[in-house]
Parts: C-alpha cells; sequence; structure tokens
C-alpha cells in the first residue's frame, strides 16, 4: 500500500472527541501545532446526533453537568456563543436545582464549536502507532503517515492498545495490565420517530427503574427536533445480550418496552451500537502518559469521570502533561 507522507507536527490527537478537543484547544492556545484525526465523518465522538427526515436526535451524551469550576466556566463560554442552554434542574418532578445543559441546537454543536480553527482531518482510522527515533509516526488505513513530537491517543482504551501494540509499541507490563483492565458497558440506541408528541413527562427525559430501558428522551420537548423523535438507550445487560443479534428486532423490543411512554405510533426507527458507551469504572489519574520520551498520553472519560466534563478534564490533564514535558 502506497504510504503518504504529511508535514511533522508537535502533537498528533487521535480522536475528536471532547477529551481530543479540549486537549487540543489548550496546547493550539499555548502556541503548539497540532492537527486532530478521527474515523468519524464529524467530530465529536459520544457528542453525537443524527437525522431521519425532519426528525433529529441526540444518540450518545444526553446533557452536560458540571461539577468543577473550570468545567463551569467553560459552559458559561458555550452558553454566550450560543452552544449549549440549560435543559432542565431534574427529570420525572425529581427536582434537585443541578443545571443539565444540552447543546443547541444538538449535542453535537458543543463539539463543532470546540473544532472551529483547529486542524482536524475526518475519516482517518489510526491502526498502528510506531516509534521513530524522537518522534512517533501513526499509520492509518489508507496507507498515510503522520508524525509528531507527542501523541494523545483518546478512544476507547481497548482500540488505544491495539493502535500502540499494532505498531509494536512496548508498555510497561504493569501499565499494560492496568489499561487492559478497563471495561466499557455497551448500549443499543434507538432513534425512534413518531407521528405524535409522546406521553414523556416535561421536560422530556426519564430513567425507568426497571427493564431493558436505561434512558428515554423526547429530542422534540428538549428542544432539538422539528417533529417527535424518541431516543432510548438500552441498558448495559439487554445491548450485551442482543448485540450480535438482528438489530430491527432489539429495536422493536425496545420500543414495545417503552409503549406507555411513546404514545404514539413508529413511523421509523433506526439502532445505533455504542459498544463502548461508558466506563464501568474510571482511573484514579485523569490522564496516563504510557511514554515520556517521545511522549505518548492516553486520555478519555475512563481516566477522570464517566461524564462528559470527565472527558473534557481528561483532555485538559493531557495537554498540561505535554506542555509540562521538557522535551
Amino acid at each position: 500500500m502506497k504510504t503518504f507522507a504529511r508535514r511533522a507536527e508537535d502533537v498528533l490527537i487521535v480522536g475528536a472527541g471532547m477529551a481530543g478537543l479540549t486537549a487540543a484547544t489548550e496546547l493550539a492556545g499555548a502556541g503548539r501545532r497540532v492537527l486532530l484525526l478521527d474515523k468519524g465523518r464529524a467530530v465529536g465522538g459520544r457528542l453525537a446526533s443524527r437525522r431521519i427526515g425532519e426528525a433529529t436526535f441526540d444518540h450518545g451524551a444526553q446533557f452536560i453537568t458540571a461539577r468543577v469550576p473550570r468545567f463551569a466556566a467553560a459552559i458559561e463560554r458555550w452558553q454566550r456563543s450560543g452552544v449549549v442552554g440549560e435543559w432542565c434542574r431534574g427529570f420525572a418532578g425529581h427536582v434537585d436545582g443541578h443545571p443539565r445543559w444540552r447543546g443547541t441546537p444538538t449535542m453535537t454543536s458543543v463539539a463543532q464549536h470546540l473544532a472551529h480553527g483547529l486542524d482536524v482531518i475526518l475519516e482517518k482510522q489510526v491502526v498502528a502507532l510506531c516509534r521513530s527515533l524522537d518522534r512517533w509516526r501513526v499509520q492509518t488505513n489508507t496507507g498515510e503517515s503522520f508524525s509528531a513530537r507527542a501523541v494523545v491517543l483518546t478512544p476507547p482504551v481497548p482500540q488505544s492498545l491495539a493502535i500502540i501494540e499494532a505498531g509494536g509499541v512496548v508498555l510497561h507490563p504493569e501499565a499494560r495490565a492496568s489499561l487492559a483492565s478497563i471495561e466499557y458497558e455497551r448500549c443499543l440506541a434507538v432513534m425512534a420517530v413518531l407521528d405524535a408528541p409522546s406521553r414523556l413527562p416535561a421536560p422530556g427525559g426519564l430513567a425507568p427503574v426497571h427493564g431493558p430501558i436505561a434512558w428515554i428522551a423526547d429530542n422534540q420537548k428538549k428542544g432539538g427536533s422539528a417533529v417527535p423523535a424518541v431516543t432510548i438507550h438500552a441498558g448495559h445487560a439487554f445491548s450485551l445480550e442482543h448485540w450480535e443479534g438482528d438489530r430491527g428486532q432489539s429495536g422493536r423490543q425496545l420500543l414495545d418496552a417503552a409503549a406507555e411512554w411513546l404514545g404514539a405510533h413508529v413511523t421509523t426507527f433506526q439502532v445505533h451500537g455504542w459498544r463502548y458507551s461508558k466506563p464501568v469504572r474510571s482511573g484514579e489519574r485523569p490522564c496516563v502518559i504510557a511514554n515520556r520520551s517521545p511522549l505518548l498520553v492516553l486520555a478519555g472519560d475512563a481516566f477522570s469521570e464517566p461524564r462528559v466534563e470527565g472527558a473534557a478534564l481528561s483532555g485538559w490533564a493531557a495537554a498540561e502533561a505535554i506542555l509540562s514535558n521538557p522535551a
């Protein structure tokens, strides 16, 4: 396969989700030349939105919360820029006073805002990371090669480990074992278009206590869809059991389970599978330095908290690790 070369970067970031974007923004602001590569057709990762006809769905992360001042300040900036708005302060009548923020008009809007002005190349899947003297070289599935003095890997940890090992990079056994022990929940997500408003109570989100459904939301009541459009997230047990099965059949089972909240006819639906929906546990450090010379950092919500905020904090920590590195 022919290999194409590109200029060398200061930092190469794999993954343009929240962790990758916050790391890139911080590094670019410090004057580093940064390139992001992402295998998807759009930035955002699990800040994902999709259209089906006139319906619009947030089918990944459903809202954003803030617990630390730095991230709360970021949300204030995004609010002033018009890419987030307060959705509610609780669901199903349980108001706790803690703001839940939604992307405006969709969750992807936040990622698009962060990506503005950054050097991002989409639909480039990184398959291997190789050491080349004092630099890293990554290879894509299209045969292209990119070089950088430092690399930040933000995909789910099993995918990052596969990239590392494909290039023959050997990690310290203890670090390798710790990373390999990180597990994720799976999630089957149903996006259903309705012919009438759903029965979901305001503000349009609910986490059932029993049954196969972990979350159900009405994107129209949330404010992102022009027509009734419901997102259903299956719990890990159901998703794992039905992962290899027929997605249409699994979707219909979940729609049947959601019947009492739908109250309308489903005109069409699609099912998306999140293999790495949420880390089962979070690490003790917000990022992991896997190699110091040249610098290799792993970041993402698996190293902080399993929330959008956790991914952002991990990205910032990865950037700080690079900026504080004497190399």
